[in-house]
């Protein structure tokens, strides 16, 4: 986003928030994107003054349990104490999901993620149960030796995870919604950080009006005509950010699965910029 408005990746402030605090920030106008691990739904994209840009990463909600524990299946965890943390939508599909199995559990709730993992780590429950993008993080980043855990294979939920922001402002949401699927449509069209500039001499007139070198998209928007070659150029087509960030080349080591390129059965669509 900051290389897309302001032609420069680094142009941007940080804003770390809890699950609770995340649309209270966004509303009160503390961030302008709230670019964090949130679910798309029907009442976030409706009645909490946020809307949503697109989806960036397909995820569902799982388990992670200690090798120890003995399941391998999250219908065998009748009578299981389960962590989660409050605010998130975990809760709710947590109860659904259950109810519909007939599996019987004790929640144990707490706000902050890091204290739900601690007690997740000290045994205060028998299952952490979050996105499964969340749960691959816990168990490389946070577990002291992480094949003592497991994730189960069950996908309890649909969690379509995307950027928000305010409801109303539309210019901005279209800069945003646009800036992901620039990124989209540069994986499909081969074109990376590293060749970009060799692309800006292509024929293909979609390459063009991406890149800039035919003019109207960035008017469109109200940004410099070399928005999207910002992008890719400072931060890398949409293949390249996650594989950089929790790609099987980075130590989350997650696969593309519905996060690949529709050519290739996944779910990511570039919408068409012309």
């Amino acid at each position: 986003m900051a290389a897309a408005t302001f032609g420069d990746a680094t142009k941007f402030k940080a804003v770390p928030l809890n699950s609770q605090q995340r649309f209270t920030a966004l509303q009160s106008g503390e961030i302008d994107l709230l670019a964090r691990n949130t679910t798309v739904t029907q009442q976030r994209d409706t009645a909490l003054g946020a809307i949503s840009a697109g989806v960036n990463f397909y995820d569902g909600q799982g388990f992670l349990v200690p090798t120890s524990l003995g399941v391998s299946s999250a219908k065998e965890l009748d009578g299981a104490t389960v962590c989660m943390q409050t605010g998130t939508s975990n809760e709710n599909t947590m109860a659904d999901w259950a109810r519909a199995n007939n599996v019987n559990y004790k929640p144990v709730v707490i706000e902050q993620f890091n204290e739900v993992v601690n007690a997740f780590v000290a045994g205060r429950c028998d299952v952490f149960s979050t996105d499964a993008s969340g749960l691959a993080s816990i168990r490389i980043s946070k577990m002291t030796d992480p094949d003592e855990y497991v994730v189960l294979p069950e996908i309890i939920s649909k969690e379509p995870l995307g950027p928000f922001v305010r409801q109303g402002d539309d210019v901005w949401l279209n800069v945003v919604k646009w800036t992901l699927h620039a990124m989209l449509n540069a994986e499909e069209m081969g074109i990376t950080s590293a060749n970009v500039d060799e692309h800006l001499d292509s024929k293909d007139p979609n390459v063009q009006r991406l890149l800039g070198v035919t003019e109207g998209a960035g008017k469109n928007l109200g940004l410099d005509e070399k928005w999207a070659y910002n992008i890719v150029k400072q931060v890398g087509n949409y293949g390249e950010s996650f594989e950089r960030n929790v790609g099987e080349g980075s130590a989350l080591d997650i696969k593309r699965g519905l996060n690949a390129q529709w050519t290739d059965g996944g779910l990511m669509y570039g919408l068409p910029i012309r």
